[in-house]
């Protein structure tokens, strides 16, 4: 049992984390860079250390530094949320060296879905559909181009090891391919230190579905169902719900019964995501697993009436699941949308100061935040700032009662992309729930044009 966690992030995750740790009765520390000095999450903590100045890689994606804090604070764990450490190999054996458990899945695990390749060829061995693609990472722009020629184009390009949309290029041109391979590669240099690609065909038009899964140690493994996020800015998701539309019974179990068979074959046990792409024809593939919670997690809290993090935290703690399969039922519908400070125009980031701000409400109404009036946006990481969530008894309910609360919900002081939300809400193609991953380009140019 943990006495108390260090919450290693910032923002909304941060303050959902420490909420369920409070609930639990464990003591929570949070960690702040200079910037994040006053932000909510240090004030709801029982302790807060400072571990640098703004820029990420100084604080945040400071290792030695929030080891030391969990050391000199006695946190006897670490939660890592999303993205920062959430699914870096090193930093959770460094955990493991120190004697602090991470709440997440094993070293083994992070490590074999963190390489892209080798995950495919886990799933591939288990029989499990997979996008015909490169059997391993690729350096050189001539021997991928080969690659690309083998498969066919269009294809697209993407980071052997690590995720969240860096370096990812869908290439249709060959004439394009070289220098869009450069690119890639300098992206998830940057960002991963590691310069490997892989390429893979392009689906046309799919729906990009993942299903939630949860184990524990005792070899217990339950899927919460699936979400749809197809809807996404350069690999970003902007707007994601449960269940699927245009999803069928038989198609939705199938793709429940496989997300579990991948996480059997990792012998899984916290919180995962299995990623796959579903064509036309309701033919499905496995394209990732993200060995952490996602952002998109109140999606499935809301249909399916479960805390994700306090399982993530009882799985660590070494107890069971507190549900069993049969115990998991869909209720309603959820739709989440994602709110950035970001120019509507550009859909470039668009920090500062929050003057005012008037939070929707009411039954089935979630808004997920770290903002307040007063607070300083930084321009050093992510432009989310919330996530709006609702849940009503139809997806017709839950589309109507997000528009309101979408109107209601009041940010003054930046720009947001709160009127692209409800214009893709509106718009013929959510309605009917026909959209797919290629939607959102081709919506944006059209909306934006006659925005300006």
């Amino acid at each position: 049992m943990f006495q108390k966690v260090l919450v290693a992030n910032r923002g909304e995750i941060a303050l959902r984390i420490i909420r369920t740790l409070k609930e639990m009765g464990l003591q929570s520390v949070a960690v702040f860079s200079e910037p994040d000095r006053d932000a909510p999450h240090t004030r709801l903590a029982d302790e807060a250390v400072c571990i640098g100045p703004g820029p990420a890689k100084d604080s945040y994606l400071n290792e030695k530094a929030i080891i030391a804090a969990a050391e000199i604070t006695d946190a006897d764990a670490i939660h890592p949320g999303y993205g920062f450490f959430a699914e870096n190999a090193h930093f959770r054996e460094i955990c493991q060296t120190a004697g602090i458990h991470f709440i997440g899945p094993s070293l083994r695990a992070i490590r074999l879905m963190g390489n892209k390749i080798r995950a495919r060829a886990i799933m591939k061995r288990r029989d499990i559909p997979v996008v015909e693609g490169s059997e391993r990472g690729i350096k050189d722009p001539r021997q991928a181009f080969e690659e690309a020629n083998r498969i066919g184009f269009p294809v697209i390009l993407k980071a052997a090891l690590g995720g969240g949309g860096k370096g990812m290029k869908r290439v249709e041109d060959p004439l394009a391919f070289t220098n869009a391979f450069l690119s890639a590669q300098a992206e998830v240099k940057a960002a991963f230190g590691d310069n490997e690609l892989y390429v893979e065909r392009l689906i046309e038009d799919a729906r990009h579905v993942e299903v939630q899964i949860v184990g524990d140690h005792f070899g217990n493994l339950v899927h919460l169902f699936e979400r749809n996020c197809s809807i996404q800015n350069n690999y970003q998701k902007l707007l994601e719900e449960s269940p699927s539309p245009g999803l069928s019974d038989k198609t939705r179990k199938a793709l429940c019964k496989t997300a579990i068979r991948a996480g059997e074959a990792l012998r899984y046990a916290s919180l995962g995501t299995v990623e796959f792409l579903v064509d036309k024809q309701d033919r499905f593939y496995f394209m990732e697993m993200n060995t952490r919670i996602q952002v998109e997690h109140p999606v499935t809290e809301m249909v399916t009436g479960l805390d994700l993090v306090k399982e993530q935290v009882r799985v660590a703690m070494g107890m069971p699941l507190s549900v069993n399969q049969h115990a998991v039922s869909l209720s309603g519908h959820a739709i989440e949308a994602r709110i950035n400070a970001v120019d509507p125009k550009k859909l470039t980031p668009s920090p500062g100061k929050i003057t005012g701000l008037f939070v929707p409400g009411g039954i089935g109404v979630r808004f997920d935040t770290y903002i307040r009036a007063g607070l300083d946006v930084p321009p050093y990481y992510d432009s989310m700032i919330g996530k709006l969530i609702v849940h009503g008894p139809s997806r017709e309910d839950a589309r109507i009662k997000l528009l309101v609360a979408l109107e209601e919900l009041d940010i003054q002081g930046l720009c947001t992309n709160k009127q692209l939300c409800q214009a893709i809400l509106n718009g013929e193609a959510f309605v009917n729930g026909s959209y797919h991953t290629g939607f959102f380009k081709e919506f944006y140019s059209l909306w934006s044009a006659t925005e300006r």
